[in-house]
């Protein structure tokens, strides 16, 4: 399946140095049909120019203007909003760093994905976010077995993984825009960075897994987590059918991280948390997006609307769940 990938940034083209080239040589390096040449220059000329547009059309040109310290009640201080609904692809992985050999998690091995989200994000509107169920059972290519949907990471890594994910929910041509790829350091960076996460649990967790080397014990109440801690609860699954409440376990944290986003003096310490995070990411997000979307994200006062893809009734202890069938496309986004 081929895939559309929107320009990160427009190429330039740098001028040559060659002031001595003779006509000789000049047309040595034009060929036998000059002509042809100067067509294919031409072609090549036309595709970065449209490159540049593309890029244009989602995000407006940086303000050379504002080049100071962002407002600490101003979202849109930290960039200009992009001019268009940016889908992005999130993927959770479960090992600690992007370069671990082994992820010391189970299936132990290379890193596995954790967690998979599409995240909505539009100027003044509130962002959207999908929960995709990495226990979903799809065909990958190469094997005639249906897999969890989290094994498309391991198999093909982020471009197999995306691709799977838009033909699942039915997305136009070039969804998922763009992706991250978070291993656990760079959740802990992203919490400790911001000072903290609350949460409110329902019940205590106290959990020791030695195969996969991380324990969690949280009491029950109003709490705020460090990084280390909120890792603990969004790795936490009771056992291999429970992705369900991992799933609403990770809505807790999301919440609490709009929350603490939108604390006072939150603003000005964002370029610098942001350029830390994404030290540990895979993206192909430039720093200004980044910035661009989290000022997006922040120009309204909502909380995320959250959602998850509609599933059947498990099938006896089965571990591989199926869509809800009957649900109209595309499951997700609706509309711009």
């Amino acid at each position: 399946m081929s895939k559309t990938v929107i320009p990160l940034s427009s190429t330039r083209l740098m001028p040559t140095q060659d002031s001595g080239r003779t006509p000789s040589s000049v047309g040595r390096w034009m060929g036998k049909y000059p002509g042809r040449t100067l067509l294919r220059l031409a072609a090549i000329l036309g595709g970065l120019w449209l490159a540049s547009t593309a890029l244009g059309l989602l995000w407006p040109k940086p303000d050379q203007v504002a080049k100071g310290d962002p407002s600490v009640d101003k979202a849109t201080s930290l960039a200009p909003l992009p001019k268009q609904p940016i889908i992005i692809l999130l993927v959770g992985i479960d090992s600690d760093q992007l370069n671990d050999l082994t992820n010391k998690a189970a299936p132990m091995g290379s890193a596995n994905a954790d967690s998979l989200m599409l995240v909505k994000v539009a100027a003044k509107q509130p962002v959207e976010v999908l929960q995709l169920p990495i226990e979903l059972a799809v065909t990958l290519p190469g094997s005639n077995e249906m897999q969890p949907l989290a094994s498309s990471y391991g198999r093909g890594g982020i471009a197999l993984t995306a691709d799977v994910i838009a033909e699942i929910l039915g997305l136009t041509k070039g969804q998922p825009h763009r992706f991250v790829v978070i291993p656990r350091k760079a959740l802990r960076v992203l919490v400790d960075g911001l000072g903290d996460v609350e949460v409110n649990l329902n019940a205590p967790i106290k959990h020791k897994d030695n195969a996969q080397n991380y324990s969690v014990d949280l009491q029950a109440g109003r709490q705020r987590l460090n990084g280390g801690e909120v890792e603990q609860l969004v790795r936490y699954r009771a056992g291999p059918e429970e992705e369900s409440g991992r799933r609403q376990r990770q809505q807790w944290i999301l919440n609490g991280l709009s929350r603490q986003l939108r604390q006072p003096n939150t603003l000005a310490k964002l370029p610098k948390l942001l350029k830390e995070f994404s030290k540990e990411v895979q993206t192909d997000l430039t720093p200004r997006e980044l910035l661009s979307l989290t000022a997006a994200a922040l120009s309204n006062n909502q909380f995320p609307i959250l959602s998850e893809l509609p599933l059947a009734p498990r099938a006896g202890e089965q571990t591989l769940r199926q869509l809800k069938a009957s649900h109209p496309m595309p499951l997700w986004p609706q509309g711009n």
